[in-house]
């Protein structure tokens, strides 16, 4: 049995709200599923995402097969960079200490990137607020072009002038 993780789409029209769940792959997009891993709201900003780690870990450790979207949200949550760690200690590279203290140094960092971009959204949607709706209009004068006059040359004068 091909066991997937993916979205189960929930919510009213154009309002989407996603279970992440383990499901058959032969089973339909909302039907029946296994296991509930967390939730997905791409409708807030930023997205809210709430996810078991340690189920979505087992889950893939025993083989299941995350989709596109729900890959990228189990890397933004870290989960594949623990799965990752975790194939390490398995391998010998380094203990489980090591692992847990890596994994807590991204952590840390990663929570630290979410709330400085966090702020720096807030603070272009303030300075949105504060900008006058009403642009200044600049008026521009065209002006016509000069026309020089060239000096009409009599060619009958100049002919006899040259003769003589």
């Amino acid at each position: 049995m091909a066991v997937k993780i993916r979205l189960q789409r929930h919510g009213s029209k154009k309002r989407p709200f996603y279970f992440i769940v383990v499901a058959d792959a032969r089973a339909p997009r909302d039907g029946k599923f296994i296991q509930k891993l967390g939730t997905y709201n791409p409708l807030t900003v930023p997205a809210t995402i709430q996810l078991d780690r340690q189920k979505a870990l087992e889950w893939l450790h025993k083989g299941a097969q995350p989709t596109d979207t729900v890959h990228r949200i189990l890397s933004f949550k870290g989960v594949l960079f623990l799965k990752h760690l975790l194939r390490g200690v398995k391998l010998g590279l380094f203990d489980d200490a090591t692992a847990m203290e890596k994994f807590q140094a991204w952590h840390t960092e990663h929570e630290a990137s979410l709330q400085r971009r966090n702020t720096e959204h807030k603070k272009v949607r303030q300075s949105k607020k504060q900008m006058p709706v009403v642009k200044k209009v600049e008026t521009v004068v065209e002006e016509a072009p000069v026309v020089e006059e060239t000096p009409v040359v009599d060619e009958t004068t100049s002919s006899e002038s040259s003769e003589a």
